[in-house]
């Protein structure tokens, strides 16, 4: 477990820089481009301004994304009992009480972000509390501390503000370039010479940069949310003590075709169960943030506890 939170907080360092990287060749290649070079300074400022931000506020604007609202102690009983829930599961695990949040949807999921326990916050949708027995809801609770002890808040927090940010950009470049030739581009064949051929091919490889930056991310995002959902199930279920409970809860999830509302492409792996139903393509569980359900729920009810 502890080499799991060494080995996290290693990923996050690394993931950083990679999008540092990452953002400031987009920045490098627009630049080229549009033959403007102030574009590679924003680029820069705007990489390490969003680090900043995406480590010390990336959970806050995932939860407003969200619509989750916080839960106090002064609710309604049904409430009251989900902290209870979350209480008891922490003292369990040795970890300090998380902010909670509800999001009013039917679908039923959860999520947990922050940059550690001192700072995490779980959100759970009204779909999951209403759903599902106190058993398979505390299977669910566990999951999420799971992921708060294991430091994959921090990981998947960062991962998703800063995945966003480069699909923002990488689009908004996108639509730009179809209003805006490139340089040497207003150049007659006649009157092309060696240097604006040059332009030429560093625009299309500026070009080919803008289009594999966002997939390049994405694919950086998938490596890390499949595993971190094996090692989560089996951390909570170690902390319950009763696989059995996550696993029937993993089947209801499976079973409910309501669809998230608020729930989007780049906050999607933060989930207990992918937000958006799927046919079952094989193109899409390739391209899934999550594990196949059906081999999670295998893995739990293999544990010997």
């Amino acid at each position: 477990m502890y080499k799991q939170i060494t080995a996290n907080r290693q990923k996050t360092f690394w993931l950083i820089l990679i999008f540092l990287l990452v953002l400031i060749g987009v920045g490098y290649a627009a630049s080229i481009y549009w033959d403007t070079p102030s574009i590679l300074f924003w680029a820069v400022l705007v990489s390490v301004g969003m680090s900043w931000w995406s480590y010390f506020a990336g959970d806050k604007a995932i939860l407003a994304l969200s619509g989750a609202r916080e839960v106090r102690y002064d609710v309604a009983l049904k409430e009251t009992q989900i902290v209870h829930l979350v209480e008891n599961l922490c003292l369990t695990a040795g970890l300090p009480l998380p902010k909670i949040f509800l999001i009013t949807d039917p679908a039923p999921n959860a999520f947990a972000v922050g940059r550690d326990p001192q700072h995490a916050s779980i959100a759970l949708t009204t779909g999951i509390v209403e759903k599902l027995t106190k058993v398979e809801l505390e299977g669910v609770i566990a999951h999420e501390l799971a992921h708060v002890k294991n430091y994959d808040i921090l990981l998947s927090t960062v991962v998703v503000t800063l995945l966003g940010v480069i699909v923002l950009i990488a689009d908004w470049m996108g639509r730009a370039s179809m209003g805006i030739s490139p340089r040497g581009a207003k150049a007659s064949f006649g009157q092309r010479d060696d240097n604006q051929q040059n332009n030429g091919a560093l625009a299309i490889i500026a070009v080919i940069f803008l289009i594999l930056a966002p997939i390049f991310a994405r694919l950086i995002y998938l490596a890390i949310s499949r595993q971190r959902e094996y090692l989560a199930d089996a951390s909570g279920a170690l902390l319950t003590r009763y696989p059995e409970g996550l696993a029937e809860a993993l089947e209801k999830l499976t079973a409910d075709r309501h669809q998230l509302r608020l729930a989007n492409r780049a906050t999607a792996g933060l989930y207990i169960v992918n937000p958006f139903k799927k046919t079952g393509t094989i193109i899409e569980e390739a391209l899934s943030t999550h594990p196949p359900l059906a081999k999670r729920i295998a893995a739990l009810r293999s544990m010997n506890l």
